[in-house]
């Protein structure tokens, strides 16, 4: 190479170096000017007395709050510490949504002196590979509706709705759902083409807002109702009363969320909030609940029941001794307990954080209650509540459920972090926001995957569960197979604080009525 192209190298390098020397410098003068204008803003505002005091640097206070929710759980907290789910807990779903491997080794890290937390009690002669058994069927309705349903599901997806999450995580439950055989609950969004893609069982529920199935002044249309009902693969409905996330307070989608295919679904204005009220118009008592659940049943000739978190108990009361004066045929068909400890929707604190009971309270209350009225048979039980790793699904199957619902595990095994975004339209993971950019990131072939492997690795450690317990499956798990930590730190056994009701005559009078 000649001097002179050597030279030309080393004048076209200067130059470059001026120009980015320049474009420093303009950057730096404009952070100057832009670090000036903050401290300014800062110094004659008055809302915010951090930003007053300590201006520029206070902003950085608000960042690190914000990010705090997102890196928290990687560098500062303990396996066993976070809420609402810990590291150990999602990372159970995560392999388990992955199928691999979740065995642990030297040892557990779950202390085991901590009051309400369950203990099973190993048989010294655990069921053999060779007698176990897949878990029995249980049919929904008989002899009350013209279609009842059966399947032997243990474990399924709760009820949230198109709306609340995005396409391809809808898709891929419902896809998911399928391969695993277990039923999707719609939500009270309504049914859309999404839910039924993959094939599965639906449970459609219907909210207090009516979505899918209102007509224009927003009450229930049997039509509509009728038309839902026409899909074979709807095969139960639910008529929710209230809801764990917010007892008392009717649904609430943001209407950043509310897009045109969410609203033509639900029946309402586009980019509007949507808030459905707090109760049903149609009913204000015990009586007209019985009747709308008998006129949906009618309609649609499948099993219908309710979903409703528990608090106050006289109303279950007086249902089942009006069911007694009634008839079987004015009961529900089933009756879905949700925990009042919070779910996937966005809800005032208030209500997440103080109202309603708690699964561990309300499902042996509902249980033992319609097993006083010897109405246990004619009633299955659902219930719902932070119930996403075997231990908790085979307590719920333990106390008397018949089966178990799932919402924030499915998440989980969608790829949810537990970024606490739900409520907005930002989630990472492309789970609950209907932001396309955001959604991309949600593979539903791959996700409908680890939909069906979570629910199948779920049923399988339940049925472990059972096994050692000397059952033959999970169904058969009974109260005595159960102790809980008491508030001393001492393992009792669950049937002596919980010990099994059997059917006998009870009338008003027997109460004192109200």
């Amino acid at each position: 190479m000649d001097l002179q192209a050597v030279a030309a190298i080393r004048t076209f390098a200067v130059h470059v170096l001026q120009v980015f020397a320049l474009l420093f410098a303009f950057a730096l003068v404009l952070l100057v000017l832009y670090v000036l204008y903050l401290y300014l803003s800062d110094v004659s505002q008055s809302k915010q007395a951090i930003r007053r005091n300590f201006p520029v640097i206070g902003r950085f206070r608000y960042q690190f709050e914000h990010l705090g929710e997102f890196f928290r759980q990687y560098f500062f907290a303990l396996d066993r510490e976070e809420m609402p789910f810990n590291r150990a807990q999602r990372s159970w779903v995560y392999r388990a949504a992955k199928n691999v491997d979740s065995t642990v080794a030297f040892g557990s890290t779950r202390p085991l002196n901590q009051p309400g937390d369950v203990v099973f009690l190993n048989h010294p002669f655990p069921t053999l590979e060779k007698d176990a058994v897949p878990p029995g069927e249980v049919t929904v309705g008989e002899g009350f509706v013209r279609k009842p349903y059966t399947t032997s599901s243990i474990f399924n997806i709760s009820g949230m709705s198109f709306g609340a999450l995005s396409v391809p995580a809808v898709t891929a439950l419902s896809k998911g759902a399928a391969k695993a055989g277990v039923w999707m609950n719609t939500g009270e969004g309504g049914l859309s083409d999404y839910h039924l893609s993959g094939g599965c069982d639906i449970v459609f529920q219907v909210g207090t807002a009516k979505y899918g199935v209102r007509d224009e002044h927003g009450q229930l249309s049997d039509e509509k109702l009728r038309a839902v009902a026409e899909h074979e693969q709807v095969r139960m409905f639910e008529l929710k009363l209230s809801q764990g996330a917010k007892p008392g307070k009717g649904g609430i989608l943001p209407g950043i969320k509310v897009t045109e295919e969410i609203a033509r679904v639900r029946g309402i204005p586009v980019g509007e909030d949507s808030i459905s009220p707090n109760g049903h118009q149609e009913f204000r008592d015990v009586d007209g609940l019985l009747d709308m659940l008998a006129h949906i049943r009618e309609v649609t000739g499948k099993p219908t029941g309710f979903k409703s978190v528990i608090g106050a108990s006289d109303w279950l009361h007086e249902m089942c001794e009006r069911i007694q004066l009634r008839g079987l045929e004015f009961a529900p068909d089933f009756i879905t307990i949700d925990s009042a400890d919070g779910g996937s929707g966005a809800a005032p604190q208030s209500l997440m954080d103080y109202m309603g009971l708690p699964l561990n309270r309300s499902l042996p209350l509902v249980v033992d209650l319609l097993a006083q009225y010897g109405l246990r048979e004619r009633i299955k039980v659902i219930c719902s509540g932070k119930l996403l790793t075997p231990s908790m699904v085979a307590w719920a199957l333990a106390m008397g459920a018949d089966f178990v619902n799932c919402g924030r595990g499915f998440m989980f095994a969608l790829g949810c972090i537990q970024a606490m975004q739900c409520n907005k339209n930002t989630c990472p993971t492309g789970v609950t926001t209907h932001d396309p950019d955001l959604q991309q990131g949600l593979d539903p072939t791959d996700k409908a995957e680890r939909v069906n492997h979570y629910a199948r690795n779920m049923i399988h450690e339940v049925g472990t569960i059972a096994h050692s317990c000397g059952v033959p499956e999970p169904r058969m798990l009974r109260r005595h197979h159960v102790e809980v930590i008491n508030e001393r730190g001492v393992a009792m056994p669950l049937n002596d604080q919980l010990p099994e009701v059997k059917p006998k005559s009870v009338l008003a009078s027997d109460r004192g009525g109200w």
